[in-house]
């Protein structure tokens, strides 16, 4: 339900009460490091025709968008924990921002803010799907359909087991698969990692290819 509180929340939550930096503080030092972390934004980029409008849902800090930006495409990242935002916009100031939960998110929304409605690629990565408020996932699915083209494609990746908040819900590939079809999407591809791995029954980690369900008749 919208309004209510985020899983991402309730992590950030417990990581402030531990004293830890979290998540921000992580990718800032994997950066420093000169690490990998555009394994995702390949993927993404590999799926969109050149120069095309895409969207980062559950964009963080940045670092995905940020990475698409550079390749030459039109990106629009959308957040709602305002320190991180403020964290992307230090560390990619190119990236436009929207702040929004994206169990809110409309067209209206974006349009709002001087930003495209449709998007021909849709990113939703980094365990967004599985830190979002408790029963949201269907309306997050149908929100992000709602502003993909109606060639467009979807990139969807969230962890199966272990993964690296305590406060990440299960999400079992059917329940996925059921959701995405209440919202008009259907699974085009499912591999074990961003690098294309072919998924397995061991595999620890899903990522999706949606694309909008064909019409009947």
């Amino acid at each position: 339900m919208a309004g209510t509180t985020t899983r991402w929340e309730q992590a950030r939550a417990q990581e402030r009460a531990a004293g830890r930096g979290g998540y921000g503080a992580h990718f800032a030092q994997l950066i420093d490091e000169g690490a990998d972390i555009e394994g995702e934004a390949r993927l993404a980029d590999v799926l969109a025709p050149r120069g095309v409008r895409i969207l980062d849902a559950g964009s963080g800090m940045g670092r995905v968008g940020g990475a698409l930006v550079g390749r030459g495409h039109q990106v629009v990242g959308v957040d709602f924990d305002l320190e991180i935002l403020d964290q992307s916009r230090r560390t990619y100031p190119a990236l436009p921002l929207v702040e929004s939960r994206l169990d809110e998110l409309t067209p209206q929304t974006l349009a709002a803010a001087g930003h495209p409605t449709t998007y021909d690629v849709v990113v939703c990565v980094g365990n967004v799907m599985i830190l979002l408020a408790p029963d949201t996932e269907p309306a997050v699915l149908a929100n992000l359909a709602a502003v993909l083209a109606p060639e467009g494609r979807m990139l969807v990746g969230y962890a199966l087991t272990d993964a690296p908040a305590a406060t990440s819900r299960e999400y079992p590939l059917d329940e996925f698969a059921a959701d995405c079809a209440a919202a008009g999407l259907a699974v085009e591809s499912r591999f074990a990692g961003y690098d294309l791995r072919p998924f397995t029954d061991e595999s620890a980690f899903a990522v999706h290819v949606l694309r909008h369900a064909p019409r009947a008749g």
